[in-house]
């Protein structure tokens, strides 16, 4: 289904915290991509492993315990999709087997689903990231986060430090393990890949110059944080959905989304435009949206 999250839309302003509670049932989503998808991670993990999954001596039962829990979760809330066959789980569309054992428990879980996985644990000197599998990522790399604290991390992100940084560090120690939450944000790239393996340090533009915005996809992050019910850690679970812009245009409510998004990116400032790597191309973009707003 195009556009199922809009977040630009929404009326809640970029780079804000955003968090919502959400029913445990809404915890993982599915949709017709899966098999694709999975295959898509299949074939990283395969060329990229090293890049795409890591992990810290020490977090292994967190991760044991992510594994467990979608093990139980996903046959029982989409028992179309998923099959427990001993200690493996079979994913009917594309009969796909994946045994529970035999691998690093984080990266087994991340091969049953869209999202994905990153683990988070408490240090004295704060929450720090001790394992992950990142096949689909917008713009960062693993290898630069792991076993860094959330402040090192969220460095770039334009208005993270100071009161923001605090307000995190609170959500995360009060996180109740009964109430999972989401959030969601939204970035716009030139073409519809769901891999951009490429450092945040590292200069890109969406749009290089002269590209056409034609080509632009809508890139939405949906985000859960779940705690987990012994250790504490907290899973954090990243679904990206890309759209191609042009499908506004065939949309019931295009018009609207294209005006949303036109209005969302017109208000950024120079640093959070940066941040998205859309210097060069806002006001390209801008005349797209608006037109096909009218």
């Amino acid at each position: 289904m195009p556009f199922l999250h809009t977040p630009y839309a929404s009326g809640k302003s970029p780079f804000s915290i955003g968090l919502a509670p959400i029913d445990l049932a809404q915890w993982i989503e599915q949709d017709e991509r899966l098999p694709a998808q999975l295959a898509l991670k299949e074939a990283i993990l395969a060329q990229e492993r090293a890049a795409a999954f890591d992990a810290l001596a020490g977090s292994e039962a967190g991760q044991g315990e992510v594994l467990e829990l979608l093990a139980a979760h996903l046959p029982a809330r989409y028992p179309q999709t998923y099959r427990r066959e001993g200690n493996a789980l079979r994913i009917l569309p594309g009969d796909r087997l994946i045994a529970l054992d035999g691998e690093p428990a984080l990266l087994t879980a991340s091969r049953l689903v869209q999202e994905d996985l990153l683990l988070m644990r408490r240090h004295e000197e704060g929450w720090r990231l001790v394992a992950g599998s990142l096949c689909f990522p917008s713009t960062w790399v693993l290898a630069e986060k792991l076993g860094r604290g959330m402040d090192a991390i969220h460095a770039p992100a334009p208005g993270y430090a100071g009161k923001m940084a605090g307000m995190v560090a609170r959500i995360f120690d009060n996180l109740k393990v009964e109430q999972p939450v989401e959030r969601f944000n939204w970035s716009i790239y030139g073409d519809g890949r769901l891999r951009y393996n490429k450092s945040k340090q590292d200069p890109l533009e969406r749009f290089p110059s002269g590209q056409s915005v034609s080509h632009a996809h809508i890139r939405v992050e949906r985000q859960t944080l779940r705690r987990l019910p012994r250790s504490g850690d907290i899973l954090f679970t990243v679904r990206v959905h890309v759209d191609p812009a042009a499908a506004f245009c065939d949309h019931a409510h295009g018009r609207e989304l294209a005006r949303a998004l036109h209005d969302q990116l017109a208000a950024l400032t120079p640093v959070q435009l940066a941040y998205k790597g859309l210097v060069e191309a806002r006001e390209r973009l801008l005349d797209a949206l608006a037109a096909m707003a009218e």
